[in-house]
C-alpha cells in the first residue's frame, strides 16, 4: 500500500512538474516596459513569464543547441527578416490561433510566427536644404537619383533593417532592379555608413547630409528628450517625410514572435501571444516603445501621431517574404560596397 501511494505521490509531482503554470520567454527586444506587461498578463492569468534577455544570435543559438531539451517556449524579437529566417531553419511550429488570425493582417504574419507591433523605416531631411518640391511623390526608389548624390546617410549593411528595406525591394522590384538601385544609393552617400539609426539623423541636423533613412521610434525617442536635450534639439531640426505615398505605401517592419518548434508550454505561450495583441497590451506597448499598433481601433502615441497618422502603409508586401530574400539583400550590399 505504501509502495502504491509513493508511486501516485511521484506521478501527481511529476505532472505538476509537466504542468507548469509558466511560459518562458526569449526575447530580443529590450524594453523594460515589456517585462511591465509580462506582469500584467500574470496578474490577470495566473501564468508566470519567466523572460532570457540577449541577442538575437546567442538566443537563436542556445536554442538550437538545446534542441528538444529546450524550456524556450515563445521568440520574440524586432525583425520580420530575423523571424523569417529562424523559421526557415524549421524552428517554429504553428503559432496561429483564431484570435490571432482574426485581428493581425496576413501581410504582418506567418502560419508560424505574428507580428505583434509595427515600425516604419522613413526618410528623414532638413527642411532648410530640401524643398517640399524636393520630395513630391518620393519614393525609396528615387534615392538612387543622381540628384542626391553625397547627401544620403543610412545606417551599414550589417544592419537587419536595412536588409529587411532591400528584401522588400527585392521581393517588389525584382533582383537585378535592386542591384542597380543599391548599387546607386551607395554613390549617393555623403559617407561611409557608420552609427545607429540616431545617429543618421544627428547627421542630418548637423548638415553632413541632407537625407537620412531610419525607423519612426527612433525620431520619437530623440523628440521624447528622453535621449537628452541635444539630440531633442537635433530631431527638431529634421522633419519626417513618409515614402511611396503614390504605389504600394511606406516599408513597415515588425516586432513579432512565434512558439518554438519544442516549446514545453505551448498553450501558455498562445495565451500570452493573445494577450499582447489585446488592446490594453497595444495600448501599452505604443505608449512606451514609440511603435504603431498591430491592431485596429489603438492610437500610435502622440510624437508618432504628430509624425503624420494618416500615411499610407505598404499592406501589398508580405513581411514573411523579408526573410525569404536577406540573403540575397546582403550579397548585393557588400558587392556594392556598402560598408
Amino acid at each position: 500500500m505504501k509502495r502504491i501511494t509513493l508511486i501516485l505521490l511521484t506521478l501527481c509531482f511529476l505532472k505538476s512538474v509537466t504542468l507548469a503554470n509558466e511560459v518562458n520567454v526569449f526575447s530580443a527586444r529590450h524594453y523594460d516596459s515589456d517585462i511591465q506587461l509580462y506582469n500584467k498578463f500574470t496578474s490577470q492569468t495566473g501564468i508566470k513569464v519567466n523572460v532570457i534577455s540577449g541577442n538575437d544570435k546567442s538566443l537563436q543559438k542556445r536554442i538550437i543547441e538545446e534542441g528538444k531539451n529546450s524550456k524556450a517556449d515563445l521568440y520574440i524579437t524586432a525583425d520580420a527578416g530575423t523571424l523569417g529566417l529562424f523559421d526557415l531553419k524549421g524552428m517554429f511550429q504553428n503559432s496561429m490561433s483564431p484570435a490571432i488570425k482574426s485581428v493581425v493582417p496576413a501581410n504582418f504574419r506567418s502560419k508560424n510566427w505574428t507580428g505583434i507591433a509595427k515600425r516604419a523605416r522613413i526618410i528623414y531631411y532638413s527642411p532648410e536644404r530640401v524643398s517640399a518640391n524636393d520630395l513630391n511623390g518620393m519614393t525609396y526608389e528615387a534615392l538612387a537619383n543622381p540628384k542626391w548624390k553625397g547627401r544620403i546617410v543610412i545606417r551599414q549593411s550589417n544592419n537587419i533593417y536595412n536588409q529587411s528595406l532591400v528584401a522588400s525591394l527585392i521581393d517588389n522590384n525584382g533582383k537585378e532592379s535592386t542591384t542597380i538601385w543599391v548599387e546607386n544609393l551607395v554613390k549617393n552617400m555623403a559617407r561611409d555608413s557608420k552609427g545607429n539609426d540616431r545617429a543618421q539623423i544627428l547627421a542630418v541636423a548637423a548638415g553632413e547630409a541632407d537625407l537620412a533613412i531610419a525607423n519612426t521610434y527612433y525620431y520619437a525617442l530623440m523628440l521624447s528628450g528622453s535621449k537628452g536635450a541635444d539630440q531633442q534639439e537635433a530631431a527638431k531640426k529634421v522633419l519626417p517625410f513618409f515614402p511611396n505615398q503614390g504605389d504600394r505605401g511606406t516599408h513597415m517592419n515588425i516586432s513579432g514572435a512565434g512558439i518554438l518548434k519544442y516549446a514545453p508550454n505551448k498553450d501558455n505561450a498562445i495565451k500570452l501571444l493573445e494577450f499582447l495583441l489585446t488592446k490594453e497590451a497595444q495600448q501599452h506597448i505604443v505608449n512606451n516603445t514609440y511603435e504603431y499598433p498591430m491592431i485596429e481601433g489603438i492610437e500610435p502615441h502622440k510624437i508618432i501621431k504628430d509624425m503624420g497618422l494618416a500615411f499610407k502603409q505598404d499592406t501589398k508586401t508580405e513581411v514573411a517574404n523579408y526573410g525569404k530574400y536577406q540573403s540575397i539583400a546582403l550579397e548585393i550590399m557588400l558587392k556594392a560596397n556598402w560598408k
